[in-house]
């Protein structure tokens, strides 16, 4: 059974509120004050919070401050409650952090459906979504049923693209966002010299072209050619910019989705500022050799990298010839194999030493 605590200073409010939710089938604990309020909500540890603003001593604002400070009581789901409905007051409880509201006096319909909408929300931050088109499908039907995303696109089809063709250039209109199915797609941008430095290689499950719209930017900041064959969705930029700032709760579940993007990024600089050249291309090896793995479900060690010596040496922010000699070394420690076909890693925990330590 949900847990709710209701903190209402009005006697017959707060009476006839718990009433309501009890009759839902919620576990129900009053507070008559905002202090007497804070003080249950570490003993009743509550799954809602519904908090009347305008009360003595310490007033809404103030129990949303002091539980938003808290580690164990910052994700609580809070409504507040409030007889004014003049904006200012509205938004400011919003700009907290509040996650819903309700001006009194309301109908028991509108109490019920803005309690199970925080639970609904609540729940979609647990849910797993499986990185594929059917995943994607569960989480956009998922969000489509709150009321500020529901009129999100319901157009997720497929597109095909072949080898060596473009999803889209540096410097194109930044409209939409692609998901990843099946294939591989290589990111990267190009200097005033027209030398390319790759920014990404990626694949089923992941996102790409979201960076321009993240930064508010109208163009694409570099270019995605697809590296095999490739089935991709496009997300719309108006659905992109819903997921991210329309709604707190799944604009929470939504970055999470692409963090894994977002570090990979991170650490592909910090690791062309900070280490050497060894490192870096040993490190590249045992990703992309972990993530061929894991995309072609294989389990064997000797996994084909396919993937050119000029698109390695700009993952790794040097040379091509800087790479092909570390390569050279690589090959003549056995730590590596290489043919038309491409790079294969033999010796997979030696490569992890050496991007871990460097000069072994």
């Amino acid at each position: 059974m949900k847990k709710i605590l209701l903190i209402e200073d009005t006697e017959d409010v707060r009476q006839s509120t718990a009433e309501i939710l009890e009759l839902a089938n919620y576990e129900i604990e009053t507070a008559e004050n905002g202090i007497t309020g804070v003080e249950k909500v570490h003993e009743f540890k509550p799954d809602l919070i519904i908090c009347d603003i305008m009360m003595p001593d310490l007033d809404g604002y103030g129990v949303l401050h002091i539980l938003s400070k808290k580690p164990e009581t910052a994700s609580i789901p809070f409504i507040f409650l409030t007889a004014k409905s003049e904006r200012r007051d509205i938004r400011k409880g919003m700009i907290q952090g509040a996650d819903d509201y309700l001006t009194k006096p309301f109908e028991e319909v509108e109490l019920l459906d803005a309690v199970e909408s925080r639970f609904k929300k609540k729940a979609l931050l647990k849910e797993v979504f499986t990185k594929d088109l059917d995943g994607l499908h569960k989480f956009f039907e998922d969000v489509s049923t709150f009321e500020d995303l529901k009129d999100i696109s319901k157009d997720r089809s497929l597109k095909t693209y072949r080898y060596k063709s473009y999803v889209y250039t540096e410097g194109t209109p930044a409209y939409m966002a692609f998901f990843i199915q099946t294939g591989k797609v290589k990111t990267y941008k190009t200097n005033e010299n027209g030398k390319e430095f790759v920014t990404g290689i990626y694949g089923q499950g992941e996102f790409i072209g979201y960076m321009s719209l993240i930064g508010g930017s109208e163009e694409y900041s570099e270019s995605a050619v697809v590296l095999e064959d490739a089935e991709i969705c496009a997300i719309p930029k108006e659905d992109f910019n819903k997921l991210l700032y329309a709604n707190k709760s799944v604009s929470e579940k939504f970055i999470s989705m692409l963090s894994s993007n977002l570090q990979e990024r991170e650490l592909q600089l910090m690791e062309i500022a900070y280490n050497s050249v060894r490192q870096r291309v040993a490190r590249k090896l045992v990703e992309l050799h972990d993530k061929y793995t894991a995309q072609s479900n294989r389990e064997d060690a000797a996994t084909n990298i396919q993937i050119t010596r000029e698109d390695l040496a700009g993952m790794v922010g040097t040379a091509k010839e800087t790479l092909i000699r570390t390569m050279s070394d690589f090959r003549e420690e056995g730590l590596i194999g290489s043919d038309k076909k491409g790079i294969t890693i033999l010796n997979k925990d030696q490569l992890s030493l050496i991007s871990a330590w460097g000069n072994l």
